[in-house]
């Protein structure tokens, strides 16, 4: 008697046409799984492109960034400012015996790029202060004598044990934290160079910087480029033995990583309050191979040149080899014309700088050598 409102109930079930619609039913249902495992397979079938990393670089370890599509305005370089580098007018000139330029000698190998250095800034006239940080146990008279020759006072230093996990090739880097221990010595400011730059320009400026650390960014040739942790081979600081007390409680608990050594741990360390400063004080030839058009701008107004991608002073067939003073030209000459004498410039302005310290202080040296009984 429901047969005539059996289309306005919605649970209806219609016996009478149950078994004709029953076979049409589960065709369709086999043609849709079908249908789905097909398509399923092909989606997972396609090969994927994998993602590498800019520049044929090996990802990390923990996985490869995705790119940005954001161009950074140093990847994208256009001369733009018009402005003066430094405003001469708010520069403080007086300088004292508290301001100090300050380099570090671990090895004799360095020894010549240190007076070479130490040359450099006779060059410039700067009237700060020159100290070298050297350690007795690593260092001979002769290759000390000959780094002092241009100008250093030298100050013994005991080696900073590393924490695990540091580079091998940076295990006495950590000494380098005795920087600030110099306000024993009555230095109040420092501006610290490591022994592989040279002066170009007189820099007596980063002495009025009111603040306590400063450096430039460092710079990579993979997907990292410009980026904004500090490369330590230019620093300028106000020592504190508090602060060298301090650091060294924290060498072993803070989380950065140890392979980079203390350059890795001052950035961690300074972090947020860390200033950044203009490349033109920390001229890294990386800039040159990453951006020339970079380059171009920064070397006519570099105040410091930092030799990191090749060393004019090394023998590349065993950089802990002395090269002796007579073959000098020879390793640097050896080194001209690499990657299609991209770093020519900056190593012709190494090579007339040790012209003219040879010159200056050769016989000198030969006083060194004949003292000591060594050759260097």
């Amino acid at each position: 008697m429901f047969n005539r409102y059996r289309d306005h109930v919605p649970l209806w079930v219609d016996t009478s046409n149950k078994k004709r619609r029953f076979p049409w039913y589960w065709i369709l249902l086999f043609v849709s799984a079908a249908l789905n495992t097909a398509l399923l397979y092909t989606s997972f079938s396609q090969p994927r492109e994998e993602f590498t990393c800019p520049q044929q670089e090996p990802c990390p370890q923990q996985s490869c960034p995705e790119q940005s599509s954001e161009v950074t305005p140093l990847d994208n370089y256009q001369r733009l400012d018009v402005q003066p580098l430094l405003d001469d007018g708010s520069i403080n000139h007086v300088l004292t015996l508290e301001n100090a330029i300050v380099t570090t000698l671990y090895t004799d190998a360095y020894a010549l790029a240190v007076a070479t250095l130490g040359h450099s800034l006779n060059r410039v006239n700067t009237a700060a202060r020159r100290i070298v940080l050297y350690l007795p146990e690593k260092v001979s008279a002769s290759a000390l004598c000959i780094a002092t020759s241009s100008g250093f006072d030298a100050i013994p230093v005991s080696r900073i044990d590393p924490p695990q996990g540091v580079n091998e090739r940076f295990l006495d880097q950590y000494t380098k934290l005795r920087l600030w221990t110099l306000d024993q010595h009555g230095i109040k400011s420092i501006v610290y160079l490591d022994a592989d730059t040279l002066a170009l320009r007189n820099f007596d400026e980063l002495f009025s910087l009111p603040y306590t650390f400063a450096a430039v960014p460092d710079i990579f040739l993979d997907y990292r480029g410009f980026i904004l942790n500090f490369n330590a081979g230019v620093l300028i600081l106000r020592p504190s033995t508090v602060v060298f007390e301090d650091m060294l409680g924290k060498l072993s608990k803070a989380d950065y990583p140890r392979h980079m050594a203390e350059q890795a741990f001052l950035n961690q360390y300074f972090a947020a309050n860390a200033v950044r400063l203009p490349y033109v004080y920390n001229a890294n030839l990386a800039v040159k191979q990453r951006k020339q058009s970079v380059w171009e701008d920064v070397w006519p107004q570099a105040r410091i040149v930092h030799y990191t991608l090749v060393k004019p002073f090394l023998d590349d067939a065993d950089w802990d080899l002395v090269v002796e003073i007579n073959r000098m030209e020879e390793v640097v000459g050896s080194k001209m014309g690499r990657d299609n004498g991209l770093f020519d410039q900056e190593l012709e302005a190494w090579a007339e700088a040790w012209r003219e310290t040879r010159q200056i202080y050769g016989d000198a040296w030969i006083t060194c050598e004949r003292a000591s009984g060594d050759s260097v």
